[in-house]
């Protein structure tokens, strides 16, 4: 699974770093460290079965009614980094102008194949191409009420593929990376997928002769 930003983006998260007005952590400055692009472009979307969508409801400084279909849409998914639970990443079509829309939901305590609810989700809302990102930098300000699993693809190998449905909401607004700006996500609710991979075992070690 690719987990590599766009050169655009990379570009961006070095601007705004550069360009915030107290001083942070590497970390703090650049909250794109770490997260995942959507998958690389295909034929089919999100999903091959083409159930994918992603649908949000944004107030503030932004006001839009997200809904794309499976078709609109790339996505990627799978573990934090950290294991604290499981990523999914949107990112709807370009734009002529190079400008898009990418959405990142982090679920607290979401674990493989089960059911959950009401779980904390660190949201990330990007608008390639406007110099525009607003993070909640926790996991303290939105919630999944509803998450689902359903397995899909092959059942053998070392990868496991699911479809993922989550619908919540955001309590708290959203801050911008480099502005005051805020936005305030109402409710939101996706479809995507998300990729389990067993680690790879460790070399047999070598005897010594």
């Amino acid at each position: 699974m690719k987990r590599i930003l766009s050169a655009a983006l990379i570009a961006w998260a070095i601007a705004a770093g550069a360009t915030a007005a107290a001083p942070q952590s590497a970390a703090a400055a650049n909250p794109l460290a770490g997260l995942p692009a959507a998958g690389a472009q295909n034929l089919h979307g999100c999903l091959a079965s083409g159930d994918g969508y992603l649908r949000a409801r944004i107030r503030g400084a932004l006001v839009l009614d997200v809904s794309l279909r499976n078709s609109e849409l790339e996505c990627d998914g799978g573990p934090r980094p950290d294991g604290s639970g499981i990523r999914v990443s949107f990112a709807g079509p370009a734009r002529s102008d190079g400008r898009r829309l990418r959405m990142v939901f982090g679920v607290a305590r979401a674990t493989e194949g089960n059911l959950g609810r009401e779980l904390p989700t660190n949201l990330t809302v990007i608008f390639e191409g406007e110099q525009r990102m607003f993070a909640t930098r926790g996991d303290d300000k939105c919630t999944v009420d509803e998450f689902k699993q359903e397995r899909v693809g092959a059942l053998g190998g070392p990868m496991r593929n699911y479809r993922v449905i989550a619908r919540g909401f955001c309590i708290t607004p959203v801050k911008a990376l480099n502005s005051e700006e805020r936005i305030l996500v109402n409710s939101f609710d996706f479809a995507g997928n998300i990729t389990f991979e067993d680690a790879e075992a460790p070399a047999p070690a070598t005897q010594q002769h």
